[in-house]
Protein backbone atom coordinates (compact mmCIF):
# COMPACT_ATOMS: atom_id res chain seq x y z
CA UNK A 1 0.00 0.00 0.00
CA UNK A 2 1.40 3.74 -0.96
CA UNK A 3 2.78 5.33 2.42
CA UNK A 4 0.62 8.38 2.79
CA UNK A 5 1.85 11.87 3.86
CA UNK A 6 -1.02 11.33 7.02
CA UNK A 7 -2.35 8.75 8.90
CA UNK A 8 -5.71 10.25 11.03
CA UNK A 9 -5.53 7.24 14.05
CA UNK A 10 -8.47 6.37 16.04
CA UNK A 11 -8.24 6.11 19.90
CA UNK A 12 -11.02 4.08 21.12
CA UNK A 13 -10.27 0.41 19.95
CA UNK A 14 -7.54 1.27 17.74
CA UNK A 15 -4.69 2.63 19.48
CA UNK A 16 -6.23 1.68 23.21
CA UNK A 17 -8.67 -0.01 24.85
CA UNK A 18 -9.68 0.54 28.02
CA UNK A 19 -7.99 3.87 28.06
CA UNK A 20 -4.42 1.36 27.90
CA UNK A 21 -2.18 1.67 24.62
CA UNK A 22 -2.01 -1.60 22.86
CA UNK A 23 0.98 -3.21 23.02
CA UNK A 24 3.68 -1.93 20.08
CA UNK A 25 1.19 0.94 19.35
CA UNK A 26 3.83 3.91 20.19
CA UNK A 27 6.83 2.14 18.68
CA UNK A 28 4.28 2.37 15.32
CA UNK A 29 3.33 5.79 15.49
CA UNK A 30 7.22 6.48 16.27
CA UNK A 31 8.08 4.92 13.35
CA UNK A 32 5.19 6.26 11.29
CA UNK A 33 6.44 9.80 12.20
CA UNK A 34 10.10 9.16 11.45
CA UNK A 35 9.37 8.00 8.10
CA UNK A 36 7.82 11.97 7.84
CA UNK A 37 4.06 10.43 7.97
CA UNK A 38 1.99 12.92 10.11
CA UNK A 39 -0.64 11.58 12.39
CA UNK A 40 -3.55 13.07 13.92
CA UNK A 41 -5.42 11.31 16.51
CA UNK A 42 -9.41 11.43 15.98
CA UNK A 43 -12.19 10.50 17.97
CA UNK A 44 -15.67 11.00 18.61
CA UNK A 45 -15.22 11.29 22.50
CA UNK A 46 -16.99 14.10 23.52
CA UNK A 47 -16.73 14.15 27.20
CA UNK A 48 -13.13 15.28 27.59
CA UNK A 49 -10.83 17.80 26.22
CA UNK A 50 -8.56 17.22 23.79
CA UNK A 51 -6.22 18.55 26.49
CA UNK A 52 -6.21 15.77 28.52
CA UNK A 53 -6.42 12.91 26.13
CA UNK A 54 -3.07 14.41 25.08
CA UNK A 55 -2.13 13.99 28.20
CA UNK A 56 -3.25 10.51 28.11
CA UNK A 57 -1.24 9.38 25.11
CA UNK A 58 2.06 11.15 26.59
CA UNK A 59 1.46 9.23 29.99
CA UNK A 60 1.57 5.98 28.03
CA UNK A 61 4.17 6.79 25.50
CA UNK A 62 2.79 8.34 22.59
CA UNK A 63 4.43 12.29 22.16
CA UNK A 64 1.56 14.49 21.04
CA UNK A 65 0.34 18.25 21.08
CA UNK A 66 -2.92 19.55 21.62
CA UNK A 67 -3.11 20.51 17.95
CA UNK A 68 -2.47 16.38 17.03
CA UNK A 69 -5.91 15.65 18.85
CA UNK A 70 -9.11 15.66 16.91
CA UNK A 71 -12.25 14.88 19.03
CA UNK A 72 -15.81 15.81 17.61
CA UNK A 73 -15.73 19.36 19.70
CA UNK A 74 -12.62 20.10 18.24
CA UNK A 75 -14.18 19.05 14.69
CA UNK A 76 -17.11 21.29 15.54
CA UNK A 77 -14.75 24.36 16.66
CA UNK A 78 -12.63 23.96 13.29
CA UNK A 79 -16.06 23.98 10.94
CA UNK A 80 -17.38 26.88 13.02
CA UNK A 81 -13.96 28.62 12.09
CA UNK A 82 -14.44 27.55 8.45
CA UNK A 83 -17.81 28.85 8.32
CA UNK A 84 -16.87 32.58 9.58
CA UNK A 85 -19.14 31.72 12.39
CA UNK A 86 -18.05 33.87 16.07
CA UNK A 87 -20.74 33.55 18.40
CA UNK A 88 -21.86 30.12 19.89
CA UNK A 89 -24.44 28.77 21.94
CA UNK A 90 -22.97 25.61 23.47
CA UNK A 91 -24.80 22.61 24.78
CA UNK A 92 -22.00 20.42 25.78
CA UNK A 93 -19.97 18.89 28.57
CA UNK A 94 -18.53 21.19 30.71
CA UNK A 95 -15.11 19.52 30.59
CA UNK A 96 -15.45 20.16 26.38
CA UNK A 97 -15.74 23.69 26.56
CA UNK A 98 -12.28 24.37 26.57
CA UNK A 99 -11.68 23.51 23.25
CA UNK A 100 -14.28 26.47 21.88
CA UNK A 101 -11.38 29.06 23.28
CA UNK A 102 -11.78 31.69 20.59
CA UNK A 103 -15.67 31.85 20.08
CA UNK A 104 -18.05 34.50 21.60
CA UNK A 105 -20.48 32.86 24.02
CA UNK A 106 -23.75 33.90 23.44
CA UNK A 107 -26.91 32.45 24.41
CA UNK A 108 -29.25 35.13 23.49
CA UNK A 109 -28.36 35.78 19.60
CA UNK A 110 -25.71 32.89 18.59
CA UNK A 111 -24.95 31.98 14.73
CA UNK A 112 -24.60 28.52 16.07
CA UNK A 113 -26.26 26.09 18.77
CA UNK A 114 -23.79 23.51 19.16
CA UNK A 115 -25.44 19.76 20.82
CA UNK A 116 -23.36 17.06 22.48
CA UNK A 117 -23.79 14.51 25.20
CA UNK A 118 -25.06 16.39 28.64
CA UNK A 119 -26.88 13.53 30.59
CA UNK A 120 -29.01 14.54 33.06
CA UNK A 121 -28.09 17.61 32.63
CA UNK A 122 -30.57 18.05 29.77
CA UNK A 123 -33.70 19.37 31.28
CA UNK A 124 -37.03 20.81 29.57
CA UNK A 125 -35.34 24.09 29.99
CA UNK A 126 -31.86 23.63 28.31
CA UNK A 127 -33.71 21.22 25.68
CA UNK A 128 -36.67 23.99 25.21
CA UNK A 129 -33.93 27.48 25.33
CA UNK A 130 -32.00 25.49 22.28
CA UNK A 131 -35.23 25.14 20.78
CA UNK A 132 -35.83 28.94 20.72
CA UNK A 133 -32.15 30.11 20.07
CA UNK A 134 -32.62 27.52 16.73
CA UNK A 135 -35.77 29.19 16.38
CA UNK A 136 -34.27 32.40 16.31
CA UNK A 137 -32.06 31.73 13.23
CA UNK A 138 -28.99 29.96 14.43
CA UNK A 139 -27.40 26.54 12.68
CA UNK A 140 -28.01 23.60 14.41
CA UNK A 141 -24.83 22.15 15.05
CA UNK A 142 -24.64 18.08 16.35
CA UNK A 143 -20.95 17.15 17.68
CA UNK A 144 -22.85 13.19 16.48
CA UNK A 145 -25.89 11.82 16.11
CA UNK A 146 -25.36 8.62 18.37
CA UNK A 147 -29.02 7.16 19.81
CA UNK A 148 -27.72 5.74 22.43
CA UNK A 149 -24.93 4.30 24.61
CA UNK A 150 -24.08 1.70 27.49
CA UNK A 151 -23.42 3.19 30.86
CA UNK A 152 -22.84 0.89 33.75
CA UNK A 153 -26.34 0.68 34.67
CA UNK A 154 -27.70 -0.30 31.04
CA UNK A 155 -28.75 1.96 28.55
CA UNK A 156 -29.00 5.47 28.39
CA UNK A 157 -30.18 8.10 25.80
CA UNK A 158 -27.25 9.71 24.26
CA UNK A 159 -27.03 13.20 22.16
CA UNK A 160 -28.73 11.76 18.57
CA UNK A 161 -31.95 11.93 20.33
CA UNK A 162 -31.87 15.51 21.74
CA UNK A 163 -30.87 16.43 17.96
CA UNK A 164 -33.56 14.77 16.25
CA UNK A 165 -36.13 16.43 19.22
CA UNK A 166 -34.22 19.83 17.85
CA UNK A 167 -34.56 19.11 14.06
CA UNK A 168 -38.40 18.13 14.50
CA UNK A 169 -39.50 21.07 16.82
CA UNK A 170 -37.58 23.75 14.83
CA UNK A 171 -37.93 21.99 11.07
CA UNK A 172 -34.52 22.38 10.67
CA UNK A 173 -31.19 19.40 9.79
CA UNK A 174 -28.15 19.51 11.89
CA UNK A 175 -24.69 19.84 10.59
CA UNK A 176 -22.90 16.56 11.99
CA UNK A 177 -19.47 17.32 12.57
CA UNK A 178 -18.52 13.98 14.50
CA UNK A 179 -17.52 10.75 12.63
CA UNK A 180 -18.47 9.56 10.21
CA UNK A 181 -19.53 12.85 8.84
CA UNK A 182 -17.82 14.76 5.76
CA UNK A 183 -17.29 17.44 7.94
CA UNK A 184 -15.06 15.36 10.28
CA UNK A 185 -12.74 14.20 7.80
CA UNK A 186 -12.61 17.40 5.81
CA UNK A 187 -11.96 19.32 9.06
CA UNK A 188 -9.16 16.53 9.53
CA UNK A 189 -7.78 16.92 6.23
CA UNK A 190 -7.87 20.59 6.20
CA UNK A 191 -5.48 20.86 9.63
CA UNK A 192 -2.97 18.01 8.46
CA UNK A 193 -2.22 20.39 5.52
CA UNK A 194 -2.78 17.62 2.47
CA UNK A 195 -5.04 16.59 -0.18
CA UNK A 196 -7.79 14.10 0.73
CA UNK A 197 -6.14 11.07 -1.36
CA UNK A 198 -3.10 11.80 0.49
CA UNK A 199 -4.23 10.47 3.99
CA UNK A 200 -5.32 7.12 5.33
CA UNK A 201 -7.62 6.71 8.17
CA UNK A 202 -7.15 3.70 10.48
CA UNK A 203 -9.80 2.36 12.61
CA UNK A 204 -11.94 -0.39 14.48
CA UNK A 205 -14.76 0.90 13.45
CA UNK A 206 -16.46 0.11 9.42
CA UNK A 207 -18.85 2.64 9.40
CA UNK A 208 -17.37 5.17 10.85
CA UNK A 209 -13.88 5.40 10.62
CA UNK A 210 -13.82 3.32 7.31
CA UNK A 211 -17.04 5.06 5.50
CA UNK A 212 -16.76 8.53 6.57
CA UNK A 213 -13.18 8.15 5.47
CA UNK A 214 -13.94 7.18 2.32
CA UNK A 215 -16.87 9.31 1.32
CA UNK A 216 -14.28 12.18 2.07
CA UNK A 217 -12.16 10.79 -0.80
CA UNK A 218 -9.72 9.36 1.97
CA UNK A 219 -8.29 5.76 1.87
CA UNK A 220 -8.94 3.73 4.92
CA UNK A 221 -7.33 1.17 6.73
CA UNK A 222 -9.63 -1.56 9.06
CA UNK A 223 -7.60 -3.04 12.36
CA UNK A 224 -8.90 -6.11 14.11
CA UNK A 225 -9.16 -4.19 17.69
CA UNK A 226 -11.64 -2.90 19.57
CA UNK A 227 -15.41 -3.35 18.50
CA UNK A 228 -14.05 -5.14 14.62
CA UNK A 229 -16.02 -8.37 13.96
CA UNK A 230 -15.44 -10.92 11.00
CA UNK A 231 -17.07 -9.67 8.47
CA UNK A 232 -16.72 -6.45 9.05
CA UNK A 233 -14.49 -5.72 5.97
CA UNK A 234 -16.63 -7.31 3.49
CA UNK A 235 -19.39 -4.75 3.79
CA UNK A 236 -20.19 -3.29 0.31
CA UNK A 237 -20.53 0.01 1.73
CA UNK A 238 -17.62 1.00 3.48
CA UNK A 239 -14.81 -1.55 1.75
CA UNK A 240 -11.40 -0.51 3.14
CA UNK A 241 -8.01 -0.42 0.86
CA UNK A 242 -6.26 -2.47 3.85
CA UNK A 243 -7.04 -4.98 6.64
CA UNK A 244 -4.34 -5.05 9.60
CA UNK A 245 -4.21 -6.94 12.67
CA UNK A 246 -3.52 -3.95 14.52
CA UNK A 247 -1.52 -0.57 14.29
CA UNK A 248 1.81 -2.12 14.50
CA UNK A 249 1.22 -3.60 11.12
CA UNK A 250 1.10 -0.23 9.70
CA UNK A 251 5.06 0.20 9.43
CA UNK A 252 4.97 -2.88 7.19
CA UNK A 253 1.84 -1.90 5.19
CA UNK A 254 3.10 1.24 4.16
CA UNK A 255 6.86 -0.01 3.31
CA UNK A 256 8.36 2.34 5.63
Amino acid sequence: MRAPRAVLLDLDGTVWEDDVVLPGVPEAVQRLRVAGIRIRFVTNITRLPARVLRERLVAQGIPATVEDVQTAPVSAAGWLRHAGVRRVALHVAEGTQEDFRGFTIDDAAPEAVVVGDLGRAWTFDRLNRAFLQVMGGAQLVALHRNRYWHTGGGLALDAGAFVAALEYAAGVEAVAVGKPSHAFFETAVREVGCEASEVVAVGDDVANDVGGAKRAGCRAVLVRSGKYRPGDEETLEARPDAVADSVVDLPGLFGV
